[in-house]
């Protein structure tokens, strides 16, 4: 059942079926267009055999407040002629944590699958869900796919790749991790959530080590950040300063146009620490390009900008 994940992703990419021209992303009143972006998503999920990340109705915290959100899930699809018990990349797409941009979740799990890396594209709560439920959501995507490895024919080895909001998660989790609870009657919480790599596509991920940057100014209590109801929120969700020797190595790239003293920033807390990291800054292109192949919602194809998959091939391959 999981190759048929494979072929139908194919199938989707190929109608461009998760794409919404950014023409269309409002409504005539120009607010935007929320109900039809997560239509999109569920529709497209539908498509595919699904794993909840919990059983259907015990997933903590969750309600029917939001009735077009559905229980936070994996689509699981094995690499192209994939090599036995390989790794698995967990993408998670972006969208402000309000809505869903389709390309970098299904168009991105379709390049790397193709190229032989196993995927797990992630459906995390959003708004008016927590942050904390987002990150829950993909702590747990890690747990379970080593739970069912077997299932799944991988190993233990976990890569997060998100974009935007999901490479804010991808930084989170690579700072935010246990080793499981080895007491839980759950054999899915025994498992470490520490993934083995984090790669961060164009998140403004730097809130307390940017000074200035984006919403944050750290020596102020007053906090103007949409993303965090108070100043230790935005401390825990800072990668930057949860840093350890622990933490796993990054992958970082972004385009210039969203600032790259976010990068410049995690990237000097990583030397501090001796953690590896690759880093790519690319001066064309804007936010939400995902692979810059033109099968976006911007609909731009930028030859340069689309190496950053290629070189993290290269980078996966000595990860997972």
């Amino acid at each position: 059942m999981y190759q048929e994940n494979y072929n139908e992703l194919l199938k989707l990419i190929a109608e461009d079926g998760v794409i919404i021209n950014i023409s269309k992303h409002r409504k005539p009143d120009g607010s935007f267009n929320i109900e039809q972006n997560l239509k999109v998503w569920n529709a497209a999920v539908e498509r595919f055999h699904v794993t909840p990340l919990w059983e259907k109705g015990k997933t903590p915290n969750f309600d029917d407040r939001d009735p077009l959100q559905i229980e936070p899930s994996i689509i699981f699809v094995p690499g192209k002629d994939r090599k036995e018990n390989a790794g698995t990349i967990l993408v998670a797409c972006g969208g402000g944590f309000e809505s869903r941009t389709g390309c970098e979740g299904f168009n991105v799990a379709e390049y790397f699958a193709t190229r032989g890396y196993n995927c797990a594209i992630l459906t995390y709560r959003l708004k008016p869900y927590g942050r904390k439920d987002a990150l829950d959501d993909m702590q747990r995507a890690i747990r379970l796919i080593r739970e069912k490895k077997e299932e799944f024919g991988v190993s233990d080895k976990v890569v997060c790749m998100g974009f935007s909001a999901g490479g804010m998660l991808s930084g989170n989790a690579a700072t935010q991790f246990d080793y499981g609870n080895k007491e839980s009657d759950d054999p899915i919480e025994r498992q470490s959530s520490r993934p083995d790599g984090a790669v961060l596509g164009y998140g403004a991920f730097c809130f307390a080590g940017l000074p200035g940057g984006f919403f944050v100014d750290p020596f102020s209590d007053f906090i103007r950040n949409p993303f965090f109801a108070n100043k230790e929120e935005l401390f825990y969700y800072s990668p930057e300063i949860n840093i350890s020797r622990e933490t796993p190595p990054f992958f970082i790239w972004q385009t210039n146009s969203d600032d790259p003293r976010n990068s410049f920033t995690l990237g000097q807390a990583l030397t501090a620490k001796g953690i590896p990291f690759e880093m790519h800054l690319f001066p064309e292109g804007v936010h939400g390009l995902a692979l810059a192949d033109g099968h976006n919602d911007l609909a731009m194809d930028i030859p340069q900008v689309h190496k950053w998959a290629d070189m993290c091939c290269g980078w996966l391959d000595k990860i997972l």
